[in-house]
């Protein structure tokens, strides 16, 4: 399988070398797997750089929060590493270079946060990421001096990938004190017993070079030094939604079930959990009673999931300039497709037809319905190719979809 933006293999399959059904059984949310670069048939070069480093932090006028730096286990003031930018760009919370350089070369981490909306190869890998793993996901880079540690041990409450482009890092893992941690739950809540953790000897006591990866499970405990020259990687951070997150769905539902709705007896102390007990095992046996054997409480949890992944993921970003010259020179030989990881719902309303994606509609004559579902499909098609319309009409649709950002243009 062919990754879109690097033609390098899949997004997934560059950051580990077992199949992805052993990784699904035997890693995912279970254990750590750290893949050598020899396995993996290449570094990430083409994904991020010493050069994309120095570019973001002197010329692209990035801002707080997309840049951070820390310094032996503790996060710097921003005042330390930010500045106006001078005329015509006063904001005070602009990086730096001169104040970057400084920190840096005192043994600072400079860590670059949401590259997956800033730096464009990492926007593509991670969309197609997340078309591959059902969860969102998001890119930091920590760029660390020789030397230096950047953090102390601690565990992050979410998995990832972590992707060394540059240098060499000594990297120890421990095994979690509070497996699964919730995002609620962060490592600070377990500091004691995250410290007294990493006294003992580590599952992974590794050196990672350029190539290589590793994946960590949310609430394993890491730290990382940085050896020789300069280490750059990238952590691929991926938030999975959790059997928490169907329970919390589920609970939205106590509202629709009549007995969960009474009040509780009168004079009730709900202090004394001997009175509540016998409460607690009526209400349990109630929701219980209204959720067994009904499909609708499965279609509400996944509109509540669904609605969720559409805030926390973004689909393929649409270039305003180009799709507007596009739409006017639109002809039968233009080649259109949907745009990537835009999951459209096409229906029948009536004598129109529709299609919808991410709260934006637009409604059509029932003859573009053939039309729509081959669009839906997501593969390039020609405009003049479009099913069940003559190519005037055909022109009317995929210009309308243009330009309410449903389609691109790939030619």
């Amino acid at each position: 399988m062919t990754d879109h933006a690097t033609g390098r293999g899949s997004a997934l399959g560059r950051c580990l070398a077992v199949p992805p059904d052993v990784f699904a059984r035997d890693y995912w949310a279970t254990a750590p797997l750290l893949t050598r670069a020899e396995s993996l048939g290449g570094g990430y070069e083409d994904l991020f750089s010493a050069d994309a480093v120095d570019e973001l932090v002197s010329s692209r006028g990035v801002r707080t929060p997309f840049l951070r730096m820390a310094h032996e286990g503790s996060v710097l003031p921003a005042a330390r590493f930010t500045a106006p930018g001078g005329y015509g760009a006063e904001v005070g919370d602009q990086v730096s270079s001169d104040k970057v350089l400084a920190e840096f070369a005192a043994g600072a981490t400079i860590v670059l946060q949401g590259l997956h909306r800033l730096w464009p190869p990492l926007v593509d890998f991670t969309r197609s990421l997340v078309a591959e793993i059902g969860h969102p996901a998001q890119v930091n880079a920590y760029v660390t001096p020789p030397s230096s540690q950047g953090f102390d041990p601690h565990f992050d409450t979410h998995d990832v990938f972590v992707l060394q482009v540059a240098g060499q890092k000594h990297w120890r893992i421990h095994a979690p004190v509070h497996p699964d941690p919730l995002a609620d739950q962060p490592w600070s809540g377990h500091a004691d017993a995250v410290a007294e953790a990493a006294t003992r000897p580590a599952v992974i006591d590794e050196v990672l070079r350029p190539g290589d990866a590793l994946y960590l499970p949310r609430g394993w405990i890491h730290s990382a030094t940085a050896l020789g020259d300069t280490s750059i990687h990238l952590t691929v951070g991926m938030s999975a939604y959790t059997r928490a997150d169907v329970v919390h769905a589920l609970l939205d539902l106590v509202g629709d079930v009549p007995r969960l709705r009474g009040s509780l007896p009168l004079g009730v102390d709900v202090s004394d959990p001997d009175q509540l007990r016998g409460i607690v095992a009526d209400v349990v046996a109630d929701l219980t009673a209204a959720l067994v054997g009904d499909d609708v409480p499965a279609a509400r949890v996944s509109r509540a999931l669904a609605g969720r992944f559409e805030r926390d993921t973004r689909p393929e970003p649409v270039a305003p300039v180009r799709t507007l010259a596009a739409a006017a020179t639109l002809s039968g030989g233009t080649t259109i497709r949907l745009r990537e990881s835009l999951a459209v719902a096409v229906q029948r309303v009536g004598d129109r037809v529709r299609i919808a994606a991410r709260g934006r509609a637009v409604t059509m004559p029932v003859e573009a319905e053939a039309a729509l579902r081959v669009l839906a499909e997501g593969g390039p098609v020609r405009v003049g190719s479009l099913p069940g319309l003559d190519e005037a009409s055909a022109l009317v649709v995929a210009r309308r979809l243009l330009r309410e950002g449903f389609l691109v243009a790939t030619e």
